[in-house]
């Protein structure tokens, strides 16, 4: 039956970490109730195990909410049973969280402690308002130094958009592909250099994975092999050291705040609304959504507590 979620996760082209978040959540499933088919099981079932979740293992309202979802997955896209009682199960309510901000100073004193690669890579989260996700993925192809503009495509909820390329950043960004196209050519030489190509743009294109455009701006070092096509490939770097080398920074930066990639993203956001930027426009830029997400940053800009003068103060 997993092996039936994995080729219906597929079909669908979700993603890697989706595919393999819900065969986790599937399988816990499962398990919990001592290897007794889903068809088996009901809304009683359902419900103690997300209860058990908050309750005896004391997880984020995220992660129950992740583990529903792959749930009504694997009834309503595996199994194809729509059952009445799966609407009724109640989403942990997420609890409203501001955002951690950093200042222009801090940001500056952070950035100072990277170099090279890494650098570049948070450059781009605090001036383009990227995702770090969107980073570490982005194509040769997208980077329009002419335009001064970065196009993220698929973002979250499938969504393209365009980002600001920052100015300071050309000349680096530029050294950045020309080491990719110094390396590609090496790849191609080797008989490698085809990269991961989205849904069935590698049937349908099958030269277009060697093509320098569609090559990753920040590859990995290391040939891997592809989970799912098994060719040998060359992915884009692991995000987890850009995590790393920020979360060093931030300590020796002597921010005590808990900043990480993303912190850079909400600073990005507010110090555009600080600039006096219209918040449909930092929407735009951030691909949300909902405008009320954009609004959270305006906890900052001198209307709220911030805003306020304390008696003590007068």
């Amino acid at each position: 039956m997993l092996e039936q979620v994995r080729a219906r996760i597929r079909l669908k082209h979700y993603s890697v970490r989706t595919e393999r978040v819900y065969v986790y959540w599937i399988r816990r499933f499962i398990l919990a109730n001592h290897k007794r088919h889903p068809r088996d099981l009901g809304a009683a079932e359902v419900e103690a195990f997300l209860s058990g979740l908050a309750m005896r293992d004391d997880v984020a309202a995220s992660t129950q909410n992740q583990a529903l979802s792959a749930l009504l997955f694997l009834y309503r896209q595996v199994l194809d049973i729509e059952l009445p009682w799966m609407e009724s199960v109640v989403r942990a309510k997420r609890p409203q969280r501001l955002p951690v901000v950093l200042t222009r100073a801090e940001v500056d004193r952070m950035l100072a402690l990277l170099d090279g690669q890494l650098w570049l890579m948070a450059a781009l989260l605090y001036g383009t308002g990227m995702r770090l996700m969107e980073c570490v993925r982005l194509r040769v192809k997208d980077v329009d130094f002419g335009r001064s503009e970065i196009t993220v495509r698929n973002g979250k909820g499938g969504k393209d958009r365009r980002v600001p390329l920052p100015r300071k950043l050309h000349d680096r960004l530029r050294d950045q592909v020309e080491r990719v196209r110094v390396q590609h050519g090496q790849d191609l030489l080797a008989g490698l250099g085809r990269v991961y190509l989205p849904h069935a743009l590698g049937r349908k294109y099958p030269n277009a994975g060697c093509e320098f455009g569609w090559q990753y701006v920040f590859p990995a070092t290391r040939i891997s092999r592809d989970p799912r096509g098994g060719g040998q490939r060359r992915h884009h770097v692991d995000e987890s050291s850009l995590q790393r080398a920020v979360k060093k920074a931030r300590a020796g930066a002597g921010i005590d705040k808990p900043a990480t990639c993303h912190t850079l993203r909400h600073s990005f956001a507010t110090h555009l609304l600080e600039a006096g930027h219209d918040i449909r426009t930092v929407q735009e830029l951030l691909g949300h959504k909902d405008l009320a997400t954009t609004q959270l940053y305006t906890h900052v800009l001198g209307r709220g507590a911030g805003g306020v003068l304390s008696p003590l103060d007068r």
